[in-house]
């Protein structure tokens, strides 16, 4: 984690296009101001983890599924992680080609 200080009035640049300035410091709060792009989402972390558990209860997944999962994956590379269905092991052959007749040579 990165720990910076910051005045009022003071700002930090992310990715170059996300700005926090701190706007205000009253006894133990602060209250920052947020600039960024529109296609960025900012959550308090209560309301993300909020919403983080309603999406898996509506989903019916069980919390400790997707450790399980990542477990079972171990440390093979990821092309070699097995997907819903197993890959083959080798290549599946290539269709047979229809056989033509030889070329007569023209007269």
């Amino acid at each position: 984690m990165l720990y910076l200080t910051r005045k009022v009035g003071e700002s930090v640049i992310i990715n170059d296009d996300i700005e926090i300035t701190v706007v205000e410091v009253r006894g133990r709060s602060i209250k920052l101001g947020f600039t960024f792009p529109p296609h960025v989402s900012v959550l308090r972390r209560e309301i993300y983890e909020r919403i983080q558990a309603e999406n898996r209860a509506a989903a019916g997944v069980d919390p400790s599924a997707g450790a399980a999962l990542m477990a079972g994956l171990g440390d093979r590379p990821l092309g070699e992680r097995l997907t819903l269905k197993q890959r083959p092991t080798e290549a599946p052959a290539a269709p047979a080609q229809a056989q033509r007749p030889p070329r007569r040579p023209m007269e």
